[in-house]
């Protein structure tokens, strides 16, 4: 009935058609308005914000704080968090349907609904992947990264395949009457379901990281995620199945698009904003006190950190956790990762540094060789349970003889 009279008053105003359809639906209806083009213009700019952010980390790569985040994933991620706020405009009728915005098929499936799902499974992939590394102890990378992606893609395609497929009166069709992308009640259940379901096993991936004890805090940032991604579910759902035609009404649809942003935004931010900010801020230090609490940890093999060329830090790498790897020939320095001694006096006793294996309290006068005993000079893995024998001419050394015993005071002598 409501098609049918629209029809006969196609030349009225969208102010009339408001006031038409407020009276026929039974709603407020507002029409596509100035407060509509600033949502689209703030959401823009937030997702803007993210992409600098996303740039600076990729120029600062080496960076091993921002390096350990799997930026690959991570920039799929916001790629279609974008593609997914395109999707939101037409969908949430942020515009009018008229030119490349009619064709709704194309925005709800192809657009709102693939890339809500690829950016939710890119986080059950990432979660996955601390699973992998931190829980059953195995890399991820080469092709368990492509198989990962191709499971991901297909799973997600499928559905809007289908989605094609079936009669629009199933699923999604464009309303000219109303001006509206009619998306059906059953339709909106089965995509809400499915978004449940994804998160679901987001959450049985986060449980199985409630172990990891580390100091990098993978469990708690998944939990934070988490509770952003089950406030926009629910949200999302109320929305959706709570008011059928809350793209007509104005405080809905700005309040559905600028929580899809603001969620997607936020769930990157917590991935990459602190080590992007410490790049920023305090890139040394912070790097300094990241390796140190690596090695604590134990997690080196696990973020796949190495110095080589061009990195701030030399530590020692070690196949084995144990302490007793210090007495064995495992320990293994690369090219860059020597023990650099300083000319400090030129007499062959034993001494330890201890500006060097105290970053804080570096007494050296130089502030270039503070730096230098600080952050290069000594192996991350050997301070603070070390003591440096220098290297005098015929006296043994850890290249001829291996590690001398334990000194005294538990330091052992090399």
């Amino acid at each position: 009935m409501v098609a049918i009279d629209l029809a006969k008053r196609n030349v009225l105003d969208s102010e009339s058609r408001a006031t038409f359809l407020s009276t026929m639906l039974n709603i407020k209806v507002d029409p596509v308005s100035t407060p509509d083009k600033i949502v689209i213009i703030v959401g823009a700019a937030i997702y803007g914000i993210t992409t600098l952010i996303i740039a600076y980390a990729w120029i600062n790569i080496k960076y091993r704080p921002i390096r350990a985040k799997n930026m690959t994933w991570t920039t799929l991620m916001h790629i279609a968090g974008i593609l997914w706020f395109v999707g939101d405009i037409p969908t949430n009728g942020l515009v009018e349907l008229k030119g490349p915005w009619i064709i709704c098929k194309l925005w709800v499936v192809w657009f709102r609904i693939l890339f809500c799902y690829l950016f939710a499974a890119m986080h059950m992939v990432r979660f996955f992947a601390l699973d992998r590394v931190f829980n059953q102890n195995k890399p991820f990378r080469g092709m368990t990264n492509v198989i990962a992606l191709v499971i991901v893609v297909i799973f997600n395609v499928l559905f809007c395949v289908i989605s094609q497929v079936v009669s629009d009166k199933l699923t999604v069709s464009t309303s000219k009457d109303i001006a509206l992308c009619n998306v059906t009640v059953h339709f909106r259940i089965a995509a809400v379901v499915v978004q449940w379901v994804l998160w679901a096993g987001v959450a049985v991936l986060i449980y199985r990281l409630r172990n990891i004890q580390s100091s990098f805090n993978e469990f708690y940032e998944s939990l934070a995620i988490f509770t952003v991604a089950i406030i926009i579910l629910i949200e999302s759902s109320v929305t959706l199945l709570g008011f059928e035609y809350y793209p007509l009404m104005m405080r809905h649809r700005l309040e559905k698009t600028l929580m899809d942003c603001l969620g997607a935004n936020i769930m990157v931010w917590l991935i990459i904003g602190q080590p992007v900010f410490m790049c920023m801020f305090n890139r040394r230090r912070y790097e300094t006190q990241w390796l140190e609490k690596l090695t604590r940890d134990g997690r080196k093999a696990a973020y796949e950190v190495s110095s080589g060329q061009g990195g701030t830090t030399a530590y020692v790498k070690m196949g084995e956790r144990d302490a007793s790897m210090l007495q064995s020939s495992h320990i293994n320095f690369g090219s860059s990762e020597a023990i650099h001694t300083l000319n400090i006096g030129s007499t062959g006793q034993d001494y330890y540094d201890v500006a060097a294996m105290n970053p804080e309290g570096n007494t050296l006068t130089s502030p270039e060789a503070a730096a230098y005993s600080a952050h290069d000079g000594i192996p991350l893995a050997l301070r603070n349970n070390l003591q440096i024998r220098r290297p005098v001419l015929n006296t043994p050394t850890m290249f001829n003889v291996g590690f001398l015993d334990g000194s005294t005071d538990e330091r052992r002598i090399i």
